[in-house]
């Protein structure tokens, strides 16, 4: 399964502490930045994993900034994207069990780097569950389409 992961200048290094865990455990990263700790702009790179998610370029997506909530507005402006900000596992297993969530968002300033790990193995190990939940995404979904 391919990830898109991208990230602004405050999460470089977890980025690439994270990008090294998914592809140990198989997972082929399309590394969407940035690459570098000169100041930018956290939506440039929300959008960017947003747009490869609901392209079809990565099945799921992980964006990372200071907090992971700028980051997750700007994925959430993408059409079809369900981003979430988890801070430790358990809201993580929900938003994939409970929401279908698409993008994982976390904040390189809030959880270290063995807390993210444990979200992200969390997060991707975790199968939509459906039946009265598919109900709801549909009710999110059908919001975006009134836009």
């Amino acid at each position: 399964m391919k990830i898109a992961i991208g990230n602004d200048h405050s999460a470089v290094e977890l980025k690439e502490i994270i990008k090294e865990f998914l592809e140990e455990k198989g997972y082929e990263v399309l590394d969407l930045g940035t690459n570098s700790t000169e100041s930018c702009d956290y939506p440039v790179y929300g959008e960017k994993v947003g747009k490869a998610v609901a392209a079809g370029e990565a099945k799921l997506g992980i964006a990372i900034c200071g907090t992971g909530l700028g980051i997750s507005l700007a994925a959430n402006k993408v059409k079809g994207i369900r981003a979430c900000v988890c801070s430790e596992p358990y809201t993580a297993k929900m938003s994939r069990l409970h929401n279908n969530a698409n993008v994982l968002c976390f904040g390189a300033r809030v959880v270290g780097s063995e807390l993210a790990k444990m979200i992200t193995e969390v997060w991707l190990d975790t199968e939509f569950e459906g039946g009265r939940h598919q109900r709801r995404v549909d009710q999110i979904m059908a919001i975006e389409a009134n836009e």
